[in-house]
């Protein structure tokens, strides 16, 4: 898929989950920004979260009520509003969201899972929200439309919708992973994607699969960077609704990790590819590591440096930029003489300077694609990581200069 590309794939039914939005104007009117999503009773729910140390109101109570053991019945998220950086004014906030769904829907309140991205520092609009609670729960459906409709209720500063689908046979039947998400700048994660929610009818112990969302979360959501600012809201939630299969035995289990992980490298590379501002969609590809983290630092080192981004938008082959940021990751002895740095099918880098046969033409020919692969080969080891990122771009700038305009 293009940079700018837009696609939401078919969503197949989901037995035990249903999805409804509302435009609750929370932020502004006409939009919908309120979304609610229901499980069946007895599912197992497992989450990632962000770890700023400001996170937000909504953040500590979704952890607070997993916490508790109790089985989880609906989750409930806004945009327009982050409700983060708030005080106890927002826990009260984050709390009540949960205890007026609960109210409309008769369950405990501790059984309600709340959610929130947008503007840092302002009070929820509490008066809004609760009523367009209604209007989410009365349009509750399973259907391509409810799972499309929750796409677009969830998104901020995005651009189109993402999600993602995979069905497999597994223990003699079909089960099925859809999941929808979120994000298009202050994306750097540090546990999940800004907001992530991935569901599925199989059944799985939570402790399992909270296990099996960690693993998957590592190589998707986490290795993933537009800007380098990791949210105070991030979540990534993971509903399995025990309607299908249980799934017990290891290959089983695998093979449902490797169809989860599938599902989460895609939402995670739509949400590069809707950066905010972003031209270019950039895999950088670390191999030759003595440890995945030190091949994980030199990727991020790489896709951090504003330098990179810069020559990256303007498809400039400078590539001495690279080769600064490479030199300046947090890695111990390193000998630069074994360093390789390819663009795309063009070495640039070898024998501790530029590759004898390197051009200009021929490194500014890759450059001026949307899809670019940096690899970097440190000699040092045998471990390594891929992560994804974009461009900086003039849009990116205005995109977030006027973002409370």
């Amino acid at each position: 898929m293009a940079v700018g590309e837009s696609h939401f794939p078919i969503m197949p039914r989901i037995d035990g989950v249903r999805l409804g939005t509302a435009m609750a104007g929370i932020k502004k009117p006409g939009r919908r920004d309120l979304v609610v999503i229901e499980v069946a009773e007895g599912a197992s729910v497992a989450g990632t979260f962000t770890r700023n140390a400001f996170c937000a109101a909504p953040v500590h109570v979704a952890k607070e009520h997993l916490g508790q053991g109790d089985a989880v019945r609906y989750l409930v998220i806004n945009t327009g509003n982050a409700n983060a950086g708030t005080g106890e004014t927002g826990m009260r906030d984050a709390r009540a969201s949960c205890a007026a769904l609960a109210e409309l829907a008769g369950i405990a309140p501790e059984t309600v899972l709340p959610f929130s991205t947008g503007v840092i520092g302002e009070p929820l609009p509490m008066d809004r929200l609760v009523a367009g609670l209604p209007q989410a729960l009365e349009a509750l459906g399973d259907d391509q439309q409810a799972w499309q409709l929750a796409g677009e209720g969830i998104l901020t500063t995005d651009t189109r919708a993402k999600g993602s689908s995979r069905q497999l046979e597994l223990a003699g039947a079909t089960v099925t992973i859809n999941g929808i998400a979120k994000g298009s700048g202050m994306i750097c994660p540090n546990m999940a994607t800004m907001l992530g929610f991935v569901a599925t009818d199989a059944a799985i112990d939570q402790a399992l699969l909270a296990r099996i969302l960690r693993d998957t979360v590592r190589k998707s959501f986490n290795s993933i960077t537009v800007d380098s600012d990791t949210s105070t809201n991030d979540a990534c939630m993971l509903m399995a609704t025990g309607k299908g299969p249980r799934l017990a035995t290891d290959e089983d289990l695998a093979a449902f990790g490797a169809a989860l992980q599938e599902v989460l490298v895609e939402l995670a590379q739509a949400i590069i590819r809707d950066g905010e501002g972003a031209t270019k969609f950039v895999t950088l590809d670390v191999q030759g590591a003595t440890s995945e983290d030190e091949a994980r630092e030199v990727a991020f080192t790489v896709a951090h440096s504003p330098l990179v981004k810069t020559a990256l938008y303007a498809s400039d082959a400078n590539w001495g930029r690279i080769l600064a940021a490479v030199g300046r990751a947090r890695v111990d002895d390193f000998d630069v003489e074994r360093v390789t740095i390819d663009l795309g099918e063009v070495r640039l880098v070898e024998n501790g300077g530029r590759a004898a046969g390197y051009t200009e033409e021929a490194g500014s020919t890759v450059m001026a694609r949307e899809e670019i692969v940096i690899r970097i080969d440190l000699g040092r080891g045998e471990k390594g990581a891929v992560i994804w990122t974009s461009d900086l771009s003039h849009d990116y700038v205005s995109i977030n200069a006027d973002y409370r305009s």
